[in-house]
């Protein structure tokens, strides 16, 4: 969720009992400005909440800058996820070391086997149908019957299109210990996104939610989901800027046409032609909501739909 995940968003998520989750990809990201996005999430829970990194060749930031705010989380938050590159064991011994558990979230079950042998304390399987930027190449339900065959020793959590309580419970009696919510948590009250970003997914549907490689500049050949209304709204822009957002460290960075930026809070210009990103499940984002609602109704529809009973309509047996 990159700059859209606030300390607000992760606590209030945590506070109502799931695991919030502070995004860090953002622009002018070092070990100096992740230090009060942590102290902030720090003083609005006393309950556990997990940091995520995207860690991507020749992105940003470096390496080396990447250990240090790795090192910073985990001293800080229960959980240090990763996403996109390949399971590395150096992150996940850094994540060791300083007391918090190491997640890796994968597209694939050689990608969760990679996480395992690494040392992850937890998988995240996800599948095609999730918003962002996508590992994922197939359906979900089948990439997490192939995770879980291959990963026996650890948890493994589902993540991709998973907006209902339906959803999640579908999810949860496949075998999933947990799973990943995220295109509902960015019309979260709490989520530091512009209203234009959330208007557009209130009016989307499933199938507005599109599978492309359209915002590509600055995360070239990554494909990822996006609303069909932004990719029609950049694709119908005349000229090479799309507007304006504000670094972390408070710094204005122009966004070009086409651009992998998060329509965050900051942006201005023509915000409906950003990156509008949307997994599947965005037909269940009706309303801006607190998270404490959103995690309430997503685990009482689940728990309602795990203790019906199992009905057969019309289908009979024969004895044999």
């Amino acid at each position: 969720m990159g700059s859209v995940g606030s300390p607000e968003l992760a606590a209030a998520v945590s506070e109502a009992g799931g695991l919030g989750m502070l995004g860090t990809a953002r622009g002018g990201l070092n070990p100096t400005t992740l230090a009060p996005l942590l102290h902030r999430t720090q003083e609005l829970t006393s309950r556990p909440f997990g940091v995520n990194f995207i860690i991507r060749p020749g992105g940003a930031p470096s390496q080396s800058r990447a250990r240090e705010c790795v090192e910073q989380a985990a001293k800080i938050s229960r959980v240090v996820e990763f996403f996109y590159s390949d399971p590395d064991a150096e992150f996940v011994q850094i994540v060791h070391d300083h007391g918090a558990l190491a997640s890796w979230q994968v597209g694939s079950a050689d990608e969760a086997r990679k996480a395992a042998a690494v040392g992850c304390d937890m998988i995240v399987a996800q599948g095609v149908e999730a918003g962002g930027h996508v590992r994922g190449t197939v359906g979900l339900v089948h990439l997490l019957c192939e995770v879980l065959d291959a990963v026996t020793e650890i948890p493994v959590l589902a993540a991709g299109g998973i907006g209902t309580g339906r959803a999640m419970a579908a999810a949860l009696a496949a075998g999933a210990a947990g799973v990943r919510v995220g295109t509902r948590f960015v019309a979260a009250t709490e989520a530091d996104v512009h209203p234009i970003y959330v208007d557009a997914l209130i009016a989307a549907r499933a199938e507005d939610s599109i599978y492309t490689r359209t915002f590509h500049v600055g995360w070239p050949d990554a494909p990822h989901r996006v609303l069909r209304s932004a990719i029609e709204a950049a694709e119908a822009l005349q000229g090479d800027s799309t507007g304006i957002v504000t670094n972390i460290d408070g710094s204005p960075r122009a966004v070009p046409r086409f651009a992998a930026t998060v329509a965050d809070r900051t942006a201005t210009g023509h915000v409906g032609a950003m990156a509008l990103y949307a997994g599947q499940s965005v037909g269940a984002v009706k309303r801006i909501m607190p998270a404490r609602e959103i995690v309430r109704e997503l685990a009482e529809e689940a728990g309602e739909f795990l203790r019906r009973p199992v009905e057969l309509h019309g289908a009979e047996t024969s004895g044999h």
